[in-house]
């Protein structure tokens, strides 16, 4: 059956910050079609949901929105996008009854498949052409003072819990001139603040250049004040990028690496690739490069057959480095995954108590690192406007919240002194000045 071609869209992203950058350029590729952004889901003719496939309660989610815009009875367009529209495929389609089932890899041809459905034929495509799509996507053209770059996607590595190489395929670098030219557009566009994207982002590369050559020559951008990236594999770590912490000022004092288990066997059994000395040593060199970077990282508990004593070295692992900031979550097993049919799945109530532990764990050390910033001068990027009168948000070069009463704009840069700590965040007072943005214009 046909339906009249949407006017207003709405994308609601699920995930990574890859994903959230997927959403914006799908949002982009809708707007140059003279569509209009909408962000009620529920008064939208085309919804994009834009999904992640690493854990199943984010893949359920997606089908609980389904149902909930079906009940609300607008009945719009839905294109179920991301890792579980690669993962399942049309199988999406015959269980959710949606309009278009588009992969991470093929999203560019979303103004097509939008028109198939508009036919009222299925609209289906999770081809992985991943280097077209990229020079199929239009052009920047309004972004905030804190954007996204997407140099690298997929993965190589083949953790035995994760389904990215099956869902984002193998590893693929975007080439040197085009990043270049995306990050000036970027800039052009309104950004102050660059950071660059992967699945494994520090493995990009490009005819003998690393992520720390790329770095290099976006330093040289004018108006381009702050550089970062994520999410980092320890056995990427090149000493070129671990030396350009050390020299290039515009990138920001933060690295996330995920270790994911403080314990060997654990580790192999992962299939990480890297054990809990060799990632110590690459802090230890991090650290040397620059004394006074931040730390975050990513954490697994309940991973099949882990043993009280094994957790335990996650927990000193943890005690060892003290990390600002990290992400933790429960064994979930994935379809398909070599880990999903190991022996010695863990009980859900040992992972809850697991889980507890480790976020106490780091609750703690986030909020030490915050306590040891007081009295700390730095520059904090303004990217939005707070809930009090005069107050803005932004972040400190450690990716800490800041709040602080200012009357600078979204987009400037001001130096302030940080004068209290909280869990989450931390408060800051303006130096006499004027903001830094006229420096960077």
């Amino acid at each position: 059956m046909t339906r009249a071609a949407p006017k207003t869209y709405h994308v609601k992203s699920f995930g990574c910050q890859m994903n959230v950058y997927d959403g914006e350029r799908m949002g982009e590729l809708m707007a140059a079609q003279g569509l209009t952004a909408t962000d009620d889901a529920n008064a939208a003719d085309l919804v994009v949901l834009n999904t992640c496939h690493i854990r199943e309660k984010a893949t359920e989610k997606v089908y609980s929105d389904i149902g909930r815009l079906r009940k609300h009875g607008t009945d719009p367009m839905i294109a179920v996008a991301g890792c579980v529209a690669q993962a399942e495929g049309q199988e999406i389609a015959h269980r959710a009854k949606v309009d278009i089932v588009v992969g991470p890899q093929a999203y560019h041809n979303l103004p097509d498949l939008v028109a198939k459905a508009s036919r009222g034929e299925l609209g289906l495509d999770t081809d992985m052409p991943v280097l077209s799509k990229f020079g199929a996507l239009p052009a920047r053209r309004r972004v905030g003072p804190s954007a996204f770059l997407t140099v690298q996607e997929g993965c190589d590595k083949f953790c035995t819990y994760c389904v990215v190489p099956y869902t984002r395929g193998s590893e693929i670098s975007r080439p040197w001139n085009a990043l270049v030219d995306e990050a000036k557009s970027l800039i052009d566009a309104g950004a102050k603040e660059i950071t660059l994207l992967g699945q494994n982002v520090n493995a990009w590369s490009d005819d003998q250049r690393d992520l720390g050559d790329l770095i290099r020559e976006l330093d040289r951008i004018p108006g381009l004040a702050r550089i970062r990236y994520t999410t980092s594999h320890p056995n990427d770590m090149t000493q070129g990028l671990i030396d350009a912490h050390r020299d290039v000022e515009k990138l920001m004092p933060f690295l996330h690496l995920p270790v994911q288990s403080g314990n060997d066997r654990v580790l192999k059994a992962m299939n990480r690739s890297h054990s809990r000395d060799s990632y110590l040593r690459i802090l230890d060199r991090v650290r040397a490069a620059r004394p006074d970077i931040a730390l975050s990282g990513d954490f697994i508990v309940g991973f099949p057959g882990e043993t009280e004593a094994e957790f335990a070295d996650t927990l000193s692992l943890i005690d060892a480095v003290g990390y600002s900031l990290a992400f933790s979550f429960k064994y979930s097993p994935r379809p398909g995954t070599p880990a999903a049919t190991m022996d010695g799945q863990i009980a859900p109530d040992v992972m809850d108590d697991r889980l507890q532990r480790l976020q106490a764990a780091l609750n703690r050390d986030q909020a030490a690192f915050n306590a040891a910033t007081v009295g700390r001068t730095c520059e904090v990027l303004i990217e939005r406007a707070g809930k009090l009168p005069g107050q803005m948000l932004g972040k400190s070069p450690w990716l800490q919240s800041v709040h602080l009463i200012t009357e600078a704009e979204v987009g400037d840069l001001v130096t302030v002194d940080i004068v209290q700590a909280g869990p989450n965040s931390v408060s800051a007072v303006e130096r006499v000045g004027t903001p830094r943005e006229a420096a960077f214009a």
